[in-house]
């Protein structure tokens, strides 16, 4: 730290800090048109100057760094001068010499230029107007570039370049000028663009424009701040409410996003809303004609309580499951699982997690005793020295965690990439280990073995914070470089230097996601991992941690608030004395004991007659559970199905009744992103004709004998936080608080007082000492044969999300990325007789289906690619309901296929 004076006052700065920086934070304003934070500082437009004492002429204060003694003077009559010069100037090259285009502009009255001139006094330019000119590249089905209002600033490149790290958007040159080479000509789907509009967001004019930007003035609109509803990185950013309809939406700068936003969360994520497909009153499937059919709330929900009731009486709870939603709110997952408790009387009770991350909350509550993300994203992305990215690709699954490890990269992060196919980080990583799917353990053991024989492990952490070392150490002697390098398909001199990069690093954070959870031994590679970090004393520090990235918006909510057969909220154990007696207090009633189960074990159970009633909150198993086939025999043996859901689902066809929920933008309450942040969402609109599921649930309580008032979603926290240790310090108006600023709370939050945790088990493991695993590698359940010789693995891409549910209502989507397909190795294909594009039949001992054939070397040799978004090929009818030995999630990462030509390409 440092002083120097500025407008005649002395300010303390730390070094490194810019006229700019420092200006602001002593409450002086400086105007500015091409500085934005973290994005551009180039100092182009000169709105910026300021007078430094001994300095000839003015510099631009974004990008002058403060010295110690400086003198600075930021107001004067040369300054105000020189500024509205370079505003006459940027107006004249803006291709204006009066402000008549700016009333059809789509950024009148948001456009920065225009309150640069209002705040100067600039109306007009008394230099020759030289419009930039050339064509409008409109497209792009979200975005456009008029060149004619471009000032040059190059916000927008820095966007693309520096935030988003995307480097599409680049500039050039016309003659003397700087010109900026937008990709959303016709060409556009041959560039790289992500049409995530971080670009139009970051533009001061009507240059580069979001195109529903033309939908509305902001004199006409209202905003609503709340968090994105698909994955769960918990981007935040305001819906864009006109005459009762969300047209738009604007990035904030919160926690874990900073001001960008993916394509989905800007331009996919409110269509939905509005949709004419949206469900708006009750469905009971009648008894004559077998369709279903519209009724009355009372009709329907009187008919819910009517059948659970009967079948709890005929065969207790244990015949009843209830699915909780992971794209819903807090608040409304904690009254699911109460209802299904309380009233249904069973702890038959599960969530989406099943199918993702159960393995993660599994193992690591075994190993560290939380089940959840160590370290926040923000301290990953800036404080890692190397990050090891295993089974996970950020940048289609994650989009803005994707951008921020770009960025981290470019800056000199090193990355290790452990995934089976060719993804675009790998491309900017030190080393891609491209291992065969299934054979995570093994290569995870293979690193714990080279770190212990490089003695890069940290002897003092594993004496005083560990237990088991001996074990783990005897265990792992056997997976030399060799045999994982076997095992695993790989090189091993791959192995050793990740190990070697990973455990030279003083700060070095494990990220992983699906490619490592979606195995039938999934708990074990998560505790496999885990033992890397264990061994090298990378827990409880700032850059370290291993880190989960949960899928769905909200799936860590949903464990969180108690939806698992074997927790209640906040992980606190059916089974542990004292729990369920704690909660029968303060619920007054009394609770079932027996051990529930597994969504995934529930569908065995329906089709054998043991479960006979369910009801299904927001989830789509039909869609997104393994063994299509398996799926629907088992709901069509049920005697009782409801779903409570936006769409007629391809899971809703098959219910007794159907129940229209809410969406996130029609509903108060909290969803808790990846690293364990509970943020708010907030209503902006509503749709007549559905009903908060809250009270629908409340309903159902009180119809079936259980006096539940109906509550606020605020008082529902209050409640939580009462229950829920992890919670405690919680609440609504927490949350709204301006101490908060927006930045949320991170559990564990225990008191009123407390700043919530952002790094986990600092000092002390949660479960006290961490534990080892020595799990053995074991083979997949099934593996390819000469019958069906290709290994099948799936995932996600950038522009859909999960069933298409929201996703699919924006068409701009649709025509990005609206179809099945399947990715082949080159030389598979060649040996096939299949081109690119060519149709293909997709079979596997569970069923086919036809799909299009993408060629490349993205995928070795015999392995093969699918999403699992599009019904008109989707790959759950071919996956295996093979499931996880511990926590029961299914094997959606190997399946043994065959793929036949059906037709060439058009």
């Amino acid at each position: 730290m440092f002083d120097f004076t500025i407008d005649g006052r002395i300010v303390s700065v730390k070094e490194g800090t810019t006229i700019l920086e420092a200006a602001r934070s002593a409450g002086l304003h400086i105007p500015t048109l091409c500085y934005l934070k973290n994005v551009s500082s180039i100092g182009s437009c000169r709105l910026c100057v300021v007078e430094v004492e001994g300095t000839a002429g003015l510099v631009s204060s974004c990008n002058t760094l403060v010295k110690p003694g400086m003198v600075v003077h930021t107001n004067s009559d040369a300054i105000t001068a020189a500024r509205r010069t370079a505003l006459q100037l940027i107006i004249a090259d803006h291709g204006l010499n009066t402000t008549q285009y700016c009333f059809s502009c789509p950024k009148n009255g948001s456009c920065e230029l225009q309150d640069r001139c209002r705040e100067l006094g600039v109306e007009t330019t008394p230099f020759d107007v030289k419009p930039a000119g050339g064509p409008i590249l409109d497209s792009n089905p979200f975005i456009a570039f008029n060149p004619a209002l471009c000032i040059r600033c190059q916000r927008c490149v820095g966007a693309c370049n520096n935030a988003a790290g995307n480097h599409t958007l680049i500039t050039g040159r016309r003659g003397v000028r700087t010109s900026i080479l937008a990709p959303f000509g016709e060409d556009w789907k041959s560039t790289n663009c992500e049409s995530c509009g971080n670009c139009a967001g970051a533009c001061p004019t009507g240059a580069i424009t979001m195109k529903r930007r033309s939908q509305y003035r902001s004199w006409e609109i209202q905003r609503v701040r709340t968090t994105c509803p698909h994955c769960a990185t918990g981007c935040q950013y305001n819906l864009v409410v006109k005459n009762g309809r969300i047209v738009d939406t604007e990035a904030l700068d919160g926690p874990t996003n900073h001001g960008l936003l993916c394509v989905k969360g800007r331009s996919a994520s409110f269509d939905f809303v509005h949709s004419p497909q949206r469900l708006t009153t009750p469905l009971i499937r009648s008894k004559i004609t077998g369709e279903l059919e519209p009724a009355s709330w009372d009709e329907a929900l009187d008919l819910v309580a009517r059948r659970f009731g009967e079948i709890k009486a005929r065969h207790g709870g244990s015949a009843i499951a209830a699915f909780a939603c992971a794209r819903s709110a807090n608040e409304d997952i904690y009254m699911l699982q109460k209802m299904a408790r309380t009233v249904f009387e069973t702890n038959n009770v599960d969530n989406c997690a099943r199918v993702c991350h159960g393995p993660s909350v599994a193992g690591l509550q075994r190993t560290l005793g939380s089940g959840a993300m160590t370290n926040p994203i923000s301290d990953i992305c800036e404080n890692a020295q190397v990050i090891l990215l295993v089974g996970s690709n950020p940048e289609e699954a994650h989009p803005v965690i994707g951008m921020q490890l770009r960025s981290a990269v470019a800056r000199g992060t090193r990355l290790i990439v452990v995934d089976p196919r060719d993804i675009g980080l790998s491309k900017t990583s030190d080393l891609h280990i491209k291992l065969k799917p299934g054979t995570n353990v093994a290569f995870a053991n293979g690193i714990v073995r080279q770190l212990i024989h490089d003695d890069l492990i940290d002897h003092a952490f594993i004496e005083c914070r560990t237990e088991g070392f001996a074990d783990l150490k005897a265990m792992v002697e056997a997976y030399t470089p060799e045999r994982v390098a076997q095992i695993c398909a790989i090189d091993p001199r791959d192995l050793i230097a990740a190990a070697r990069l990973y455990g030279r690093a003083d700060r070095a954070a494990i990220v992983y996601c699906l490619g490592v959870t979606e195995h039938s031994s999934g708990t074990e590679g998560v505790m496999s991992l885990s033992n890397i970090a264990m061994v090298t004393g990378k827990y409880g520090r700032p850059g370290c941690g291993i880190n989960p990235l949960r899928g769905q918006n909200n799936v860590q909510g949903a464990c969180d608030m108690g939806a698992s057969p074997g927790d209640l909220t906040g992980y606190q154990k059916i089974a542990a004395p004292g729990i369920v007696e704690k909660f029968e207090k303060a619920w007054g009633t009394h609770l079932p004991r027996f051990k529930g189960l597994y969504a995934t074990d529930c569908f065995p159970k329906m089709i054998e007659g043991e479960v006979k009633g369910l009801f299904i909150f927001g989830e789509d198993p039909v869609r997104t559970d393994p063994d299509t086939h398996h799926v629907i025999k088992a709901l069509k043996n049920l005697e009782f199905l409801v779903v409570d859901e936006l769409f007629l689902t391809e899971t809703a066809k098959y219910a007794d009744v159907v129940l229209p929920g809410r969406s996130y933008a029609e509903k108060e309450g909290t969803f808790s992103n990846t690293e364990r942040r509970v943020q708010r969402i907030r209503k902006a609109v509503e749709i007549p004709g559905t009903r908060a599921d809250t009270d629908i649930f409340t309903d159902i309580m009180n119809r079936m004998g259980y006096p539940q008032p109906h509550l606020t979603p605020a008082q529902i926290m209050d409640e939580i936080a009462s229950v829920t240790p992890s919670f405690a310090g919680i609440s609504h108006a927490r949350l709204d608080g301006a101490e908060n600023a927006g930045q949320g709370l991170q559990w564990p939050c225990t008191g009123p007082d407390h700043p919530g945790t952002p790094i986990l088990h600092v000092g002390k493991f949660t479960r006290g000492i961490g534990r080892y695993s020595t799990a053995q590698y074991r083979d997949p359940s099934e593996l390819p044969d000469s019958e069906y010789p290709l290994m099948l693995t799936t995932g996600r891409v950038l522009y859909q999300y999960n069933a298409c549910a929201m996703t699919d209502k924006t068409e701009g989507i649709n025509e990005i990325s609206g179809r099945s397909f399947i990715e082949l190795n080159t030389k598979d294909a060649e040996r096939l007789g299949i081109s690119n594009g060519d149709r293909v039949k997709v079979t596997s001992r569970r069923g086919a289906i036809d799909s299009v054939a993408h060629v490349s070397d993205k995928t070795n040799v015999g392995e093969s690619w699918m999403p699992f978004h599009f019904q008109d090929g989707n790959c759950n009818w071919l996956t295996k309901a093979a499931l996880d030995n511990i926590c029961s999630t299914p094997e959606y990462k190997v399946c043994a296929v065959r793929v036949e030509k059906l037709s060439a390409s058009a």
